[in-house]
């Protein structure tokens, strides 16, 4: 790796460390990326309230804490949006609604059910701490408060061997006995709320309800013997979340407005108000345009005119489960950004979108892998043909590979962090024009 490469890559990766390690779930996720843009001269926009856009602007708006779209004007009139779109969220465990269970009148656990699909063992024996919103009461209504209990704080215990001897034989873990986190001993009943109101900074009797999570509290790092792995919680999908905005910040859009887009709730199917499903994506095109005096018939050209990027992380090969990948379609950490094919259109990737997003890494002397999945296995899907449901435009699924994913402790490359940086520099800043017939051009 070249020396300039190198430092890149070191300089980049400690900065994502630094963003997963703040990102303990989605709402911390966008609210690192707002003031991540609000520091580069980003302005807020809101829902609820007029949008007065000039050309060569930068802004962002949110939709329930946890999405997130930021967007940048070129200076001259635009005719399309180059966008890519990632999500905040991972498979957790998330606090109910009344959360303390009393055992045998010594413990109290905390009652919590799944979010998403995650690997249930690696969440046993290791510290974990609360994190999310709280909603409290105010002489004017209500107030979000965000809520990260900072330290370590409970458990989620085996049991021990003695009693579970088929516990490495293919134990089936059971979400309501075995995942239970151990809060206190008895003495702490009914102190959980106090806990929660206390980092919040609010009374106890001021907290209405609340959306909060259980988080791993192990920080991310560099690994492997040439320093080539990062691990953390939350890769996927902000690895991807983290690169799309860095390649934002860089980039200087010409003739197409540059759109870094984070949905929430990718993990349990997209179909939320902030989700890939709902209308998010579609609200703000239609808000640029209409700020323009541009309307509907605008709207449908400039789909036309435009490329959506959908970014969530792709499997690499496992080292001790060779078996499990396709016999060609095999990417590797550090080997570039993957392109990931379903014939069943799980993902969206097609011939005309993978051939626009092979000009752009080649553009940008990035390397680029394929996935799919062996053919006698079922995958997972993503929010690229979720959002499509919603905006129709040309659409490529890629990610970057990594192993464990829906672990609360993943593993990944670190040159590919720099790899989707650079991409997405180089789309920001270039257009995707066409009229809907297949037939592209690209201006870089």
């Amino acid at each position: 790796m070249a020396a300039n490469k190198a430092a890149e890559v070191k300089k980049l990766n400690r900065k994502l460390m630094d963003f997963l390690d703040s990102s303990v779930n989605a709402f911390f996720a966008v609210e690192n990326m707002k003031n991540i843009l609000l520091k580069e001269g980003f302005l807020p926009l809101y829902e609820g309230e007029d949008w007065n856009l000039k050309k060569g602007g930068k802004y962002f708006v949110t939709r329930n804490g946890s999405a997130l779209i930021a967007f940048v004007l070129p200076k001259k009139p635009f005719k399309g949006f180059q966008m890519m779109a990632s999500h905040s969220d991972s498979p957790v465990f998330k606090i109910k609604g009344e959360p303390e269970l009393e055992i045998d009148k010594s413990y109290i656990q905390l009652n919590v059910e799944k979010y998403g699909g995650m690997i249930c063992s690696p969440w046993l024996d290791r510290p974990l701490s609360i994190a999310g919103r709280a909603l409290v009461k105010t002489e004017k209504g209500v107030e979000t408060k965000l809520v990260n209990i900072d330290r370590d704080l409970v458990i989620i215990p085996n049991l021990a061997i003695h009693m579970n001897r088929e516990v490495n034989d293919g134990y089936k873990f059971n979400a309501q006995k075995d995942m239970l986190p151990l809060f206190s001993t008895i003495e702490g009943k009914g102190s959980f709320k106090k806990t929660v109101a206390d980092a919040a900074s609010v009374k106890e009797e001021d907290i209405l309800d609340w959306d909060l999570f259980l988080y791993n509290r192990q920080k991310a790092t560099i690994l492997g013997g040439k320093e080539e792995f990062i691990a953390s919680g939350r890769l996927d999908d902000l690895q991807c979340a983290f690169s799309s905005l860095q390649g934002l910040l860089s980039a200087t859009p010409k003739e197409s407005v540059a759109l870094h887009c984070v949905y929430d709730n990718e993990e349990v199917g997209s179909g939320t108000k902030q989700g890939a499903d709902s209308t998010f994506l579609k609200d703000v095109l239609h808000r640029i345009l209409f700020a323009f005096g541009m309307g509907e018939e605008d709207y449908m050209k400039a789909l036309q005119n435009s490329f959506l990027v959908s970014a969530d992380n792709a499997h690499a090969v496992h080292p001790a489960h060779l078996d499990k990948a396709d016999a060609l379609n095999r990417p590797y950490m550090n080997k570039g950004i993957v392109l990931k094919y379903s014939a069943n259109q799980k993902y969206t990737t097609d011939a005309v979108s993978a051939a626009v997003f092979k000009r752009f890494c080649d553009k940008a002397k990035v390397p680029y892998q394929s996935f799919a999945n062996r053919s006698d296995m079922l995958g997972g899907s993503t929010l690229g043909n979720i959002s499509n449901s919603q905006v129709a435009l040309n659409t490529v699924d890629i990610g970057l590979p990594q192993l464990s994913m829906h672990s609360p402790y993943e593993t990944a490359g670190v040159e590919d962090t720099y790899y989707l940086v650079e991409v997405a520099k180089l789309f920001y800043s270039s257009s995707v024009l066409g009229r809907g017939d297949g037939n592209l051009e690209i201006k870089f």
